[in-house]
């Protein structure tokens, strides 16, 4: 599975072409303060977690839809085929001299 954050290209298709003015949208649509590193962040990086809060904020300050920002290919992974493992050898039967285990 692979995700990829699309918020660059969602902004640009709504002309928001830099962080100051997503920034403002952010505080004057949605209502959220975002630090200018912040919203830097989310503009240049993919982020490895984002707060449902952010999310609905940026749908709501870009009017799109979290589909929008996120893309998620879930084609399933190939995965090599393993060898077999080896089977562990089988204890060896007790000896005629020792305990036998109890019953359980």
């Amino acid at each position: 599975m692979k995700i990829r954050w699309r918020l660059r290209m969602a902004a640009a298709q709504r002309e928001v072409w830099t962080g100051t003015e997503l920034r403002r949208l952010l505080a004057e649509k949605a209502g959220l303060e975002l630090s200018s590193a912040s919203v830097s962040a989310l503009f240049t990086k993919e982020p490895s977690q984002v707060k449902m809060t952010t999310l609905a904020a940026l749908c709501t300050a870009l009017e799109c839809t979290p589909n929008d920002l996120i893309e998620v290919d879930t084609t399933p992974v190939e995965r090599p085929i393993a060898p077999p493992r080896p089977v562990a050898d089988l204890p060896q039967a007790a000896s005629g001299r020792g305990r036998s285990m109890p019953p359980l």
